[in-house]
């Protein structure tokens, strides 16, 4: 799967992910194909965790939103990712069942979100959630968790907290590798 973070320190916000998409047991690395795992909608930062089909589709459809793709605070991102929802399902041909359970359609997204305002992480029934420091997603997750939360006393800065993260998913998770994006800015 692959490796993404957000980070908030010293009004510095960072946002990484790792280069590798996986296609079962094949791996195909960044010297194969520039797979971006990042990009920007405006003022924002949005990494994908989940099939390598989310990315084509999630680029196109956000930034062809335009002003109507809001993402500058929590219920901002909720609207937003509930239009995408919409999109998803009559345009894109979304599956939206996981569970018979399910108390909701689900549009297979998890997603992180940064931008000049805060990091958000957005999950497959829409919930939204707001971070105060730090949070990662794909199946290197917890490895950057870890690592990150070792580092965020003693390091400075959002940037160098982020590339311990994915650094630390590309150590230990078999489906996370570099190169890695990192992109950093200032808080409003």
């Amino acid at each position: 799967m692959t490796t993404c973070v957000v980070v908030k320190k010293n009004n510095e916000i960072a946002i990484a992910s790792d280069s590798l998409v996986t296609f079962g047991d094949t791996r195909l690395s960044h010297a194969y194909e520039v797979n971006e795992k990042v990009f920007q909608v405006g003022d924002s930062y949005i990494t994908l965790a989940g099939t390598a089909a989310h990315f084509p589709v999630m680029r196109k459809l956000m930034t062809g939103m335009g002003e109507e793709c809001r993402l500058a605070g929590r219920d901002e991102v909720f609207e937003t990712f509930s239009k995408v929802h919409e999109i998803l399902k009559e345009k894109y041909f979304l599956n939206t069942k996981e569970d018979e359970d399910d108390p909701y359609e689900s549009s297979q997204i998890t997603a992180l979100i940064a931008n000049p305002h805060g990091i958000f992480g957005v999950y497959s029934y829409r919930e939204v959630f707001s971070f105060d420091r730090f949070w990662g997603i794909g199946s290197g997750r917890n490895f950057a968790l870890g690592a990150m939360y070792a580092a965020y006393e003693r390091e400075h800065n959002a940037r160098e907290i982020a590339e311990i993260g994915v650094m630390a998913g590309a150590e230990f998770d078999k489906s996370t590798s570099g190169p890695f994006r990192i992109y950093s800015f200032p808080m409003k």
